[in-house]
C-alpha cells in the first residue's frame, strides 16, 4: 500500500516518463531513444497540466459569478472531481483498485478482448469511486471491488470502440482514451448520431472548425474562437472589463497551447507505439494493433471540445434551475466540463452541432443522476473522514457521480443477485462483442497489408 501511495504521490509528470522509459527499454529501444521518449512525455504532461490549470484558474471566478448571478437555491453541492477522487482513493476499494485494474487490463490483452495498454493509472480512481459507493450500499468490500472491475472492463470496451475515431478526428494515432468520465458520455453520442442520421435536413447540418473558417473566416482560428467565447462567457457572468479581457486572452492561449503540448507529448509516445506495432506484426498479426491508453487531457484542447464546454457552463446552470426534481447545484465541476466531451467530439466526427446536442442530453441527465447518487456519495465521503463544506449536508460531483455508467452499475447492485447477474451477463456480452469486432478489424488490416 505504501508503494502504491508513493507512486501516486509522484504524479503523472514524474511517473509517466519513468513508465515510458522502462517500456522503451523492455521493447529494446536504444537507451538514448528510450530516455528521450520518456522525457518528451513528461514535458508534454507538464505543459498540458500547466495549461489546463491556467484554464481552470481563469474559468473558476467566471463560474462563481455565474452561479451567484443565477441565484440558485439547491440542496446538493457539487464538490468537483478532486474531492470525488480523494474520497474514492481514501476507501478500502481505492487501496486495491490499481492492482485489480492493471490485472484486468493484462488479462484482456492476453484474451484479445482489448487492444489498449492503459498507462493512465491516475484516473483509475473513477473505478474506485463506483466500487466505493457499492461497498456502502452492500456493506461488502469484495462486492465493491467486483463493481470497480466491471466499471473498468466496460470503460475499456467503450474506449476500444472509439480508438479509430480518436485517431481520425483527434489526430492521435495508436492512442486510446480509457478515461472513466470521458467514456461515460460516449453511448449518448452514439445515440445522438443514430437519431440525427435519420432526420432529413437535420442530418445535413455540419458545424466544424473547417466550416466555421470557410464561412466566418477568423472565427475558424482556434485562438480567435477561444477569445470570443471566453469573452462572451465572462460578459454573461457580469464581471468587470479587466476580467473579461483576461478571460478572453487566457482562453485564446489555452486553445493554442494545448494542441502544441499534446503534440510534444506524442513525440515521446510515437517511438514506443511504433515499436509495439512492430512487435505485434512480427507475431503474424496475432494481436493486431495495440493502442496506448492515455488521459483525456491529450486532446482536451480541441476547438470543438473547448467551445462546447464553455457554452455549456451557463446552459447547465439554466438546466439546473428548470429541470423538475433536480437538487444538484453544478459548481466545482463546471471548469472540468472539457474532459466530458473529448470522446464525444471524436464520436461526433468533430461536429459542433452534434457535440452540443450530446452535451445538452448528457448534462441534463448528469444533474438528475448527481441528485440521485448524492445520499450515497455523502455517506461514502463521511466514512472516509471527508469534511463537508460549511452549511452543506449533501454533496455530489458531475465527475463521476453525474455519469451514467456508475449510476447503472450501482442500480444493478440495488437489485442484489438479479441485478448482479444482469450486470455480469451484459459485461460478458460486451467483452465478447468487442473481441469479435477487434478480430474483424485485425483481419481487414491484414488484408489491406497483403
Amino acid at each position: 500500500m505504501y508503494i502504491i501511495d508513493y507512486i501516486i504521490g509522484l504524479g503523472a509528470s514524474v511517473m509517466m516518463p519513468i513508465i515510458f522509459m522502462l517500456l522503451g527499454l523492455l521493447l529494446r529501444l536504444p537507451l538514448s531513444k528510450a530516455i528521450k521518449a520518456g522525457l518528451m512525455v513528461g514535458i508534454g504532461f507538464i505543459g498540458l497540466s500547466i495549461t489546463v490549470n491556467l484554464m481552470i484558474d481563469s474559468l473558476t471566478p467566471v463560474s462563481h459569478a455565474l452561479v451567484n448571478r443565477f441565484g440558485l437555491n439547491l440542496n446538493v453541492l457539487d464538490v468537483g472531481w478532486p474531492a470525488a477522487a480523494a474520497v474514492a482513493m481514501g476507501t478500502r476499494v481505492g487501496a486495491l483498485v490499481i492492482p485489480v485494474c492493471v490485472a484486468i487490463n493484462l488479462l484482456m490483452l492476453y484474451t484479445k478482448t482489448t487492444r489498449i495498454l492503459n498507462v493512465d493509472i491516475w484516473n483509475l480512481w473513477h473505478h474506485a469511486f463506483t466500487g466505493s459507493l457499492v461497498t456502502i450500499i452492500t456493506d461488502s468490500l469484495w462486492l465493491g471491488v467486483f463493481a470497480a472491475g466491471i466499471n473498468c472492463i466496460i470503460t475499456m470496451v467503450i474506449a476500444d470502440r472509439t480508438t479509430a475515431d480518436v485517431e481520425k478526428y483527434l489526430n492521435l494515432p495508436s492512442i486510446s482514451v480509457p478515461h472513466g468520465f470521458s467514456v461515460s458520455f460516449v453511448p449518448a453520442a452514439w445515440l445522438v448520431n443514430a437519431v440525427v442520421d435519420r432526420i432529413p435536413y437535420i442530418r445535413d447540418i455540419k458545424i466544424d472548425t473547417e466550416v466555421i473558417q470557410q464561412r466566418l473566416s477568423i472565427l475558424g482560428d482556434p485562438a480567435s474562437l477561444g477569445a470570443i467565447i471566453g469573452a462572451l462567457l465572462a460578459i454573461i457572468a457580469g464581471i468587470d472589463l479587466k476580467a473579461i479581457l483576461q478571460t478572453a486572452i487566457t482562453m485564446a492561449a489555452v486553445m493554442t497551447i494545448i494542441p502544441r503540448m499534446a503534440k510534444m507529448l506524442m513525440e515521446g509516445v510515437y517511438p514506443i507505439s511504433e515499436r509495439i506495432q512492430e512487435l505485434a506484426q512480427s507475431r503474424a498479426g496475432t494481436f493486431g494493433r495495440i493502442a496506448i491508453g492515455l488521459d483525456s487531457a491529450v486532446s482536451v484542447g480541441h476547438p470543438v471540445t473547448l467551445s462546447v464546454s464553455m457554452l455549456m457552463i451557463p446552459v447547465m446552470l439554466v438546466l439546473a434551475a428548470i429541470i423538475p426534481g433536480n437538487q444538484f447545484l453544478p459548481f466545482a465541476s463546471l471548469t472540468g466540463l472539457p474532459f466530458a466531451f473529448v470522446l464525444v467530439t471524436a464520436v461526433c466526427r468533430g461536429d459542433m452541432f452534434r457535440t452540443l446536442l450530446t452535451a445538452l442530453l448528457t448534462l441534463s441527465l448528469a444533474l438528475l443522476i448527481g441528485t440521485s447518487l448524492a445520499p450515497i456519495v455523502t455517506s461514502t465521503a463521511v466514512s472516509t473522514g471527508f469534511s463537508l463544506p460549511q452549511g452543506t449536508t449533501s454533496i455530489s460531483s458531475v465527475d463521476y457521480a453525474g455519469a451514467m455508467l456508475p449510476w447503472a452499475i450501482i442500480q444493478g447492485f440495488h437489485f442484489k443477485e438479479v441485478g448482479m447477474g444482469i450486470l455480469c451477463l451484459c459485461t460478458l456480452g460486451l467483452v465478447l462483442w468487442n473481441r469479435g469486432k477487434l478480430a474483424q478489424e485485425n483481419a481487414r488490416n491484414l488484408e489491406g497489408e497483403a
